[in-house]
Order: C-alpha cells, then structure tokens, then sequence
C-alpha cells in the first residue's frame, strides 16, 4: 500500500532509533514524526529542529554522541549555557519545551528507559499582553482601504479582503494564505480552516468582509491570475504552482506569502496609535478582544480561534482586563 504522507516511514524510523543510538538520526526521527504522525506545522518543526540541533551540538561538545548519554545533568547544563549567554527567558522556556518532547518520545519508542527531561525546569516565560487594535481604529483603517479598492486597482481590491478576513476569522496568517477557493462557502458565509495539527474549523463572516471576499473573487483574483499568465507566457516560462486552488495570490499567480502579509499589515499598523509587535497576529489579538469586550463566551471564543487549550484564549480577558483599568485610570475622578 502506499504511504504518500510519509507516516510509515516516520514509524519505522522510530523503531531504529534505539538500535542506531545517535542523537543526529534520533533529532530526525523525532522532526519525522512530529511533521508526519503529529500533524505539526512548519514553523513549529523548524524551532524544534533549531532547538534540538543546539542540543546536538552541546552534547558533542561534552563528548556525548549517543542517545543513553542523554541524562538530566545534560540537559540542566545545556540550558544553564543559553541561560548564561543571554538568551531570552522566552527562548530558554521554548528549549526546555522541545527538549521535554523529544526526551518523552525517546522513552515512548524504547531509545531510553526513562525519560530524563520528566523534572526539567526552565524559567518560565514572561507573558506580555499582545497588542490590540481599538475597534474604531480599524474601522478607520477598513475605511481608508475601501476608498483605495474603490479605484478597482487590483492589488488593492485584494489587501482589503485580505485585512477584511484576517479581522472577521480571527485567522493565523498561515491559515489565511493556505485557504483555497473550495473553504469558502459564500453562501453561509462562512471558511473551512485547516489549523495547527491539521485540525479543521469552520469559522463565519460578516457582511462587509462578505463584500470585499465576493469583489476580489469575481475581479481582482482572476486579472491577478491573467496578468501573471501573460507574463509566464512572454518568458516562456510555466503557470504559478498552486495558481488553480489558492485563494489569495501574488503578482505571480502563485499563492499569497506569509512575507507578503507581514509587510502589509506592518505598513498598515504604523500607521495607527500603539505599540508592541505590528504583524498579522495583531487582527487576530484584536478580533479575539473585540468578540470578549462585546459579551462573547469565552468557550466560544475559544473555538472562534481554534485554541487547544482555554488557558491560551484567558489571555485575552487579561487584555480586556487591563483596557478596563487604563480606561479607569484616565476617565475615574477617584482613580
């Protein structure tokens, strides 16, 4: 039978580890299986990898090459070292976390017989309160892009139901540039997400990003698609891979990039009052804020956000917590 996913493989790698001992060829296995059977995204693999090649690495150094070598004191050193050259509490949290799962799945597949990162400790991470977008500044900033899409310029038709969704859905950008033009049901306004570990949502829209979804779909989408054709077609050079399927595409016909929102957003929000980080996540934090300040379930905002954990959406009742003292503060003759 064939294993287009790669989850067979990733299995059989698992069961070599033990006998092959190599902390390199246990690190790949790991990021096999966590691609592969956990359903992790990209970016997660990849820190992961980060992480645990700097394990790798700290190991040789103390001449331990193989996985038995492995043990508490290792690890505890490995983390004193980032800790002692100045790396981020956040970061060395992040490490600990990485190395906790790759010491339980040596233990689940027989490399160790106990796992040796079951009483590590890192520094907890300091939580910061993201950054929120207040309502009318959005709508301030909505407006002045509508005017801008009103010209029919194609790029700007789709910047706007680009913002228009992020905000709506309160949608990760992986999840917004990974739609294709079948998890949209325009009728019931709603998008089919496909989230962290490949878990799917379904998530509705209002009227106004209904608008701006419907233009660029019927206008903006295919002169983007005709234009980009036409100049594969000058340089002999063939259509944009994936150009059929995905909702939002470049000026290349090919999928939207995540670069390509970051930079749209970050010009956007500098153009508006506050502080902290200025990238798509930005609407999201704002959405998720906005539905709690509005009388919101929290479980429902959980799901409206495809958290995992309702300890990750409580954040955003410290967010509007805090909007509620600052507001006291400035607006309480007592305060």
């Amino acid at each position: 039978m064939a294993d287009p996913a790669g989850v067979g493989t990733a299995r059989a790698r698992s069961r070599t580890v033990a006998r092959r001992g190599s902390i390199d060829t246990a690190v790949d296995a790991y990021l096999d299986h966590v691609r592969l059977e956990r359903g992790y995204s990209e970016h997660t693999v990849a820190a992961y990898a980060s992480d645990l090649a700097d394990l790798a690495r700290f190991a040789d150094q103390r001449g331990a090459t193989d996985v038995d070598a492995v043990d508490l004191d290792l690890l505890r050193d490995w983390l004193w070292e980032a800790t002692e050259g100045g790396l981020a509490r956040a970061t060395v949290a992040r490490r600990a976390a990485s190395a906790r799962g790759f010491c339980a799945w040596l233990e689940r597949t027989g490399a160790l017989p106990a796992d040796p990162a079951a009483r590590l400790r890192a520094p907890r991470a300091k939580r910061t309160l993201p950054r929120v977008v207040a309502a009318p500044s959005v709508e301030v900033l909505l407006d002045g892009m509508q005017a801008r899409a009103a010209e029919g310029e194609p790029i700007a038709v789709r910047d706007l139901a680009v913002i228009e969704l992020l905000y709506a859905c309160g949608l990760r950008v992986s999840e917004l540039v990974g739609l294709d033009v079948d998890d949209i049901d325009r009728g019931n306004r709603t998008v089919r997400v496909t989230g962290k570990g490949a878990k799917e949502r379904v998530v509705p829209y209002g009227a106004p990003a209904a608008a701006a979804i419907d233009r660029y779909l019927a206008s903006a989408r295919p002169a983007l698609l005709s234009a980009a054709a036409g100049r594969a077609a000058a340089t002999s050079g063939g259509p944009a891979a994936d150009a059929g399927r995905a909702v939002f595409v470049g000026v290349r016909g090919g999928r939207l990039g995540v670069r390509s929102v970051h930079r749209l957003v970050a010009g956007l929000l500098a153009e508006l009052p506050g502080s902290g980080p200025s990238g798509p996540h930005a609407f999201r934090h704002s959405a998720a804020t906005h539905l709690l300040d509005g009388g919101a379930d929290l479980r429902a905002v959980q799901e409206f956000l495809g958290h995992a954990n309702l300890g990750t959406t409580q954040i955003y009742t410290h967010v509007s917590a805090e909007r509620l003292k600052q507001t006291y503060r400035t607006a309480h003759p007592r305060a």
